[in-house]
């Protein structure tokens, strides 16, 4: 990757973090799922309002490093107005892709400022902070799908 497009994806970063989008809680949501990073300190909530399958709102409450935060931020934006089925395709290659140094998102899931954080696979350890919030969206989506409304989760390696 260039140096201007690391810039570029630094500063996509930075805005995310300093301005995270859906970083209110939910009024009424019909999931939930905390999200912890013992490795780095992130803690997260998860929660998300629907209209049947299909998420109307999304709000991610994030309490740790510059990276979870942008992620999640990143992730509010992404998964409004798909599917939780589409969400969790959206959450388990974005994981995929962080593990995969050759790996890229597919073109399908339009990933727009996703490609931002696809730099922290050269820094192991910053990984999990990143797959964080989408690792807690698979646990809200599965609570939901299961009719139950929160869940916990802890990232692995």
């Amino acid at each position: 990757m260039s140096t201007g497009m690391d810039d570029l994806y630094r500063e996509v970063i930075l805005d995310h973090h300093r301005r995270p989008r859906g970083s209110s809680a939910l009024a009424h949501p019909d999931a939930e799922a905390a999200g912890k990073n013992p490795s780095c300190g992130d803690e997260l909530t998860l929660q998300l309002a629907c209209d049947g399958d299909r998420i109307r709102e999304a709000g991610v409450v994030t309490r740790g490093c510059a990276i979870a935060t942008a992620s999640g931020s990143i992730l509010a934006e992404l998964v409004v107005g798909r599917t939780l089925d589409e969400a969790r395709r959206l959450a388990d290659a974005f994981r995929a892709v962080l593990h995969d140094p050759e790996g890229e998102l597919p073109d399908d899931l339009a990933p727009g400022d996703l490609d931002a954080l696809l730099g922290v696979r050269r820094f192991p350890m910053r990984v999990k902070c990143a797959v964080l919030p989408w690792i807690t969206l698979n646990e809200a989506v599965a609570a939901r799908t299961e009719g139950r409304v929160a869940a916990e989760t802890t990232t692995e390696a």
